[in-house]
């Protein structure tokens, strides 16, 4: 089974992992005490393909049904191993090189320029409302919720994400507010539900624009909340608070300043900006092989010395930096078992390999949060020092204002 043997050699530090091969023969890597894995493969080419080419190989096997799981394993305990010993496959000389030699390339990897972004966003976005509403909340946020202790269902999370960034806006009456990337629209229509303000929401997901636009119908809130499929970068208006909710991730490290030179310009000197963006602990990197070619195109999630970056040189103060750290794997988590549960529409809707990439998808970014080096960081950004409470105090003042008016102004959870 070489050369895949050797690198299992340096790979399980923790835990044990038992391969069977193609031919049936069994062989087992473990270190020190930790979770016991069985897998099976079934096609000799993996042995190669999974040292040169690790992660999407992997992801593709298990796509195609030529890695499986014995015993009792399943592809959780799989990537839950994976994910506690990748730091010593990553010390592998081979997949070091690998990595330099990749990361020479990253920043075409991230390539989002006018018109090449609206097809990476379709890709992922516009695969159509009915499968999205098959996992998500029943309001369709898809980003990470705030749980405030366990027992919280996903909905109270997600309601408490759009509570928690709407009292870092500061909202005042009157205030004109663009939110970039808006989703389904859920940001946008709580925003103009909490307070006497107009919202702006794009985005260049078709579908996504479609629903929110009958969601703000619905709700009567028309005259104040405008859905548009836009591109942020031709906008030419000015906003006094500009929030963005899993958008970032989609912008890559070459366009960085770009996207921060579009806020300055967009916003007037005391205005403020919040952005809730993936990022990780770890210096910066590139996303995965098999993340960029089939569910997020161009996206990364940054190191925050890449962003503060941009942001200095564009002249703006971080008023407020606050990291959600493992609040993502539990959303993760809540997403994959309702995932599990409507596993048989989605194969109906697609089929069985698209379902198992999806639950490749979920659970190994469940991993990478739960055990990686992936967080969740708020950014509220400012041109002026002055532009927000110098007490974080009125966060709290705002919540709880807003949890109130929630049950006179929003649909029952």
């Amino acid at each position: 089974m070489f050369p895949l043997s050797h690198m299992m050699k340096a790979f399980i530090k923790r835990g044990s992992l038992e391969v069977i091969d193609a031919a049936g023969k069994r062989h087992i890597f473990s270190g020190t005490d930790g979770p016991r894995v069985v897998m099976k493969l079934s096609d000799k080419q993996l042995y190669r393909d999974l040292v040169f080419k690790s992660e999407i190989a992997a992801a593709e096997a298990y796509m195609d049904g030529t890695m499986t799981f014995e015993e009792g394993s399943t592809l959780r305990d799989f990537l839950h191993l994976f994910s506690i010993n990748r730091l010593s496959l990553a010390a592998y000389p081979l997949q070091k090189f690998i990595r330099k030699v990749s990361m020479l390339t990253r920043r075409k990897q991230q390539a989002n320029k006018v018109g090449q972004a609206q097809q990476n966003v379709a890709h992922h976005y516009d695969l159509g409302n009915e499968f999205y509403k098959l996992f998500l909340d029943k309001n369709m946020l898809y980003s990470c919720a705030y749980f405030q202790n366990d027992q919280q269902s996903l909905e109270q999370a997600q309601r408490n994400k759009l509570r928690l960034i709407a009292s870092k806006l500061n909202l005042e009456p009157g205030q004109m507010v663009l939110d970039i990337g808006c989703g389904w629209g859920d940001m946008a229509l709580y925003l103009a539900s909490m307070e006497d303000v107009r919202v702006l929401g794009v985005t260049l997901s078709t579908e996504q624009q479609k629903l929110a636009t009958k969601r703000a119908a619905d709700m009567g809130l028309s005259d104040r909340v405008d859905f548009r499929l836009q591109d942020y970068r031709d906008l030419d208006e000015q906003f006094d608070r500009i929030v963005s909710v899993g958008m970032f991730e989609h912008v890559g490290v070459a366009h960085y300043d770009e996207f921060f030179e579009k806020l300055n310009q967009l916003m007037p000197d005391d205005g403020v900006a919040l952005i809730h963006s993936i990022g990780h602990m770890s210096p910066p990197g590139m996303a995965s092989k098999f993340m960029r070619k089939y569910i997020f195109p161009g996206a990364y999630s940054p190191a925050l010395s890449e962003v503060f970056e941009s942001v200095e040189r564009n002249s703006l103060w971080c008023l407020d930096l606050e990291f959600l750290r493992v609040h993502y794997a539990e959303t993760l988590k809540h997403w994959e078992q309702r995932f599990q549960e409507n596993r048989p529409t989605v194969e109906d809707m697609y089929d069985e390999r698209f379902a198992r990439m999806w639950e490749f998808y979920l659970i190994s970014a469940e991993a990478m949060f739960r055990t990686g080096s992936q967080l969740v960081f708020h950014m509220q950004l400012s041109r002026n020092r002055d532009a927000a409470p110098l007490s974080r105090d009125y966060m709290v003042d705002y919540q709880r204002r807003y949890e109130k008016l929630e049950g006179e102004r929003l649909p029952a959870l």
